[in-house]
Order: structure tokens, then sequence, then C-alpha cells
């Protein structure tokens, strides 16, 4: 009978072979056959910094989660055959293959009152609702060739953050900060922004660990003056004085570790410890924008109502990634100027007045964070990710509106390691559907991890004797994307 304490059995079948990403497999890692705890005589520390694969194009991710799904045919997907055809019955050769009564089947086909325009030397089209992302078209790489599965909100949400359309999987994000680890130990590797008053659709299973360790998961930082909880010092207490208490903390459990050198919990709670210590200075500087200039509160959108919500988590962001957080989650919120319930982009009708609303909202904010980035030098070494859980359809909704199109939407990337003003695939001449080089939501997480240095392939976690990777048995990169 083995003279490990239950304890320790359970610490080590969590978080050893299977738990700390030292399988071969792992970046920098090698075989481990052990229980973490008698494999090395101090705590391994799972946030931190590990080396990638190879040669890392970006450093940060921002991903940019356009809540409610908008119709990119609206916004990027220019279809003069659409505009051609309004009015008219859906042709059979374009719904041919198609389930198309998601919300009462399909209507006729809608063009909305959009003038187009094409900018810079790459001659991306774009609406006019986006006027100022248009500035930076030479900056994006478009993927007009998305597809994905399912075609209700939640199940397609959960899809693009965790690549499955059940919950239990990690998503990206707890991905890549468990092969990377953290770069910046005052700071959570992995930050959610949102705005609006309530947490965002579907909630925090799409930003969790899933069944990596609990470390891994997102932190959610509310919208507001104070995003973090229970960060401030306890009223009573002094700095002096709370220092002398995790210093004594520290030393007692030290002294108690000397009797238990297995127990690396302990450890690890010590740790958290001083990192919620470090944070109460770090982390309300990150998201503090006081010392911001006027001028980049502006060029954010900061001092208009419209677009100063979005505007300010946008601004967080770029301060975050600025602080070596390695995975910013930003998910759009409602906007309050539209009359009705769903204030998201999700326009089954209405969708002059909802897309208007929306892409005013957020057209200069993100204009904004290309042209900060860029201006910063940091562009070059962070990925912006524009996406959504699915399309719209070419056919119309409720008279005004469109349903949901899981067959053909766009969605684009920015920054280093792309080819700048690309195009990839193409939707047909209404826009219905892809009809070439389509790129599921596994492609695009193997395309956001290969920028990172990070083999999608060979990011293993072993679970029940299976070895488990971010796009579970699919997902290829797109190189054509590659610079």
């Amino acid at each position: 009978m083995s003279n490990k304490s239950r304890r320790d059995w359970l610490f080590s079948a969590g978080y050893g072979v299977s738990g700390f990403a030292l399988n071969g497999l792992m970046p920098g890692g090698g075989v481990l056959s052990v229980p973490l705890a008698q494999a090395a005589p101090s705590y391994i520390d799972p946030l931190a910094k590990r080396e990638p694969h190879f040669a890392a194009k970006v450093k940060s991710v921002i991903w940019l989660h356009m809540d409610g799904a908008p119709s990119t045919l609206d916004l990027y997907d220019y279809k003069p055959e659409l505009v051609r055809l309004a009015g008219q019955e859906v042709p059979e050769s374009f719904r041919k293959g198609l389930q198309v009564t998601t919300s009462g089947g399909a209507g006729k086909l809608f063009a909305s009152n959009r003038t187009w325009k094409q900018y810079g030397q790459s001659g991306a089209w774009f609406s006019d609702l986006l006027p100022n992302l248009g500035e930076h078209a030479d900056k994006i790489t478009f993927i007009k060739s998305s597809v994905t599965v399912g075609a209700t909100h939640d199940i397609s949400i959960l899809k693009l953050n965790t690549g499955d359309v059940t919950p239990g999987r990690p998503s990206l994000g707890a991905w890549i900060t468990y092969a990377l680890g953290s770069a910046n130990p005052d700071l959570p590797p992995y930050v959610v922004l949102y705005g609006g008053k309530r947490e965002p659709r579907g909630g925090s299973v799409n930003w969790n660990s899933g069944f990596l360790p609990a470390v891994f998961q997102g932190t959610a930082f509310r919208p507001g003056a104070s995003p973090i909880l229970n960060l401030d010092r306890p009223e009573l207490i002094a700095a002096a004085q709370q220092r002398d208490n995790l210093d004594l903390l520290a030393k007692l459990n030290g002294h108690k570790s000397e009797d238990f050198s297995a127990d690396t919990e302990l450890q690890a709670r010590t740790r958290s410890y001083e990192l919620a210590y470090r944070m109460e200075s770090s982390a309300p500087e990150a998201v503090d924008l006081a010392k911001e200039t006027a001028a980049t509160k502006s060029l954010y959108g900061l001092d208009n109502e419209a677009t100063k919500d979005y505007g300010t988590v946008l601004l967080r962001a770029r301060r975050l990634v600025e602080r070596g957080v390695r995975f910013v989650q930003v998910v759009s919120g409602p906007v309050d100027s539209i009359n009705e319930d769903n204030k998201n982009w999700d326009a089954h009708r209405k969708l002059e007045e909802n897309h208007g609303a929306n892409a005013r909202a957020v057209d200069k904010p993100i204009a904004g964070l290309l042209a900060d980035l860029a201006a910063r030098g940091l562009l070059d070494e962070t990925l912006v990710v524009w996406t959504s859980e699915f399309g719209r359809t070419s056919y119309g909704q409720s008279g005004d509106g469109r349903d949901h199109n899981p067959w053909g939407y766009t969605q684009w990337l920015a920054g280093g390691g792309l080819k700048h003003g690309f195009t990839y695939g193409q939707t047909d001449e209404i826009g219905l559907k892809t009809v070439e080089n389509p790129v599921d939501t596994y492609d695009l997480h193997a395309t956001v991890l290969q920028l990172l240095g990070l083999d999608h392939l060979k990011t293993i976690y072993k679970r029940a004797g299976r070895a488990e990777r971010p796009t579970v048995v699919y997902g290829k990169v797109v190189n054509d994307l590659l610079a």
C-alpha cells in the first residue's frame, strides 16, 4: 500500500502527468511519467512563461466577438447580383443542399439601403456603415468563406470560442494560456472584456478552462470604473499591515511545507495570495484610462456617447496587451439607442435601425484600435480577430431583417504574420453560401495558434487516456493567409 496521502493522489491525478503541459508533445516539455510532486522538488508554476513550438509571429490576441451575428453582407461582402434580384424568390440553384427553415423558412431576397466604396490599394469593399474601418483596409486580411455548424446563438457562440457545440471543452484563450503561460506575472494572462450591464450571452462557459485546470480560464473584467471584483484592500487594513500579514503567512506556510514537501497545493495557494497582492496595484493601473491623452481617447471615440462604451473596452484591451496579457476576449455590448429587446447585432427585423446603431458603436473604436496599435509598434506583434458566431442570410425575414446563416459569411484578421490587404475565399453571387475555400472555426483556431508559434496538432492535454487538442480531431492552418 502506498504511503501517499489521499490528497497527494488527487493532486497528482489532477495536476500531474495530465495537468501542467509537461507532455512530450507540449512546447519545451519532456515525457513526464511520474507525478509532478515527485518530478520536481519545488513548485512548478502552471502560469510560468513557456516557449512555443517555433518562432511566433505575434505575442497577443485581441478577439473581437460581434455578439448577435452581424450581416456581413451589409458590411464587407458587396453583391451586385443580390441588389439586382432583390424582391424575388431565392433561386433554387442557390438553395440546393441547404436547410433554410431556421426561423420560418426563406423569404424573398433582401437588399438593404447600402452604398459601397472600395478602400486602399487592396480595393476592399466596405459599406457606408463602416467608413472609419474602411480607411484601414490595407491592414486587414479577409476570410469571406467562413462556415460553422448550428444556427442558434448559444451553440454557435460556444463553437466559436471552444470548438465544440456542447459545454465542457476549454476555450481558445484557455488553450493558449495553458501552452504559453503568462508573460506578466502581475496580471491574468487571459482577460475577458464586455460592454453593457450584463454578462454576455452564454456566459462564462465561453471563456472557461473546460477539462484543463481552472487556473487557465479567462478572468472577466466588468464594465465601469472598477472592473475587477474584490480587488481593493479591506477598508481598515493598511498597506503595511497587509504586507506583514502576507509575510507571516508565507513564513508559516514555508515552515509547514518543510514537513510536507510534496504538497504543492500549499505552495500554489501561497503564490495565489502574492498574485492577488500584486494585482491590487498592477490591475487597476492596467485598466485606468486617466493617463491616456485626450487625442487617444478621441481616437477610440470616448468623446462621443455612441462610441464611448465600446471605445473604453478596446482602449483597455490595448493597455492589457501592451502589458503582456496573452489573450483578450472582447464581446460587443448592447446598444441602448435601439428601441427593442434585441440590442445586439441580432437583426431578424429592423436591420437598418439595428445595424446602423451597432456599426456606429464599433466602427470608430475598432479603427482607432488598429491605428493605435500600429502607431505604438504593437500591431506587428498583436493579432486582432474580428469574428461572429455566424452570418446573416441574403433572403429577408419579417420583411426588413435577416435570418441566421452558418453557410457563408465574412470574418477578418489584422496584425503580425499575415498577408495584409488580402481576401481569401468567397460566397456565391447572392452571399448565401461559401463556394470557395471554406474556413471552419477549427481552421481559424489552428491559424491563430500557428501565429502564436503553436502547432495545433502538438498542443496536447492528456485526459482519461485520450490526447486532447484545441481543434478536437479537425482543423487545418489556412496557410494562404500567412505572410
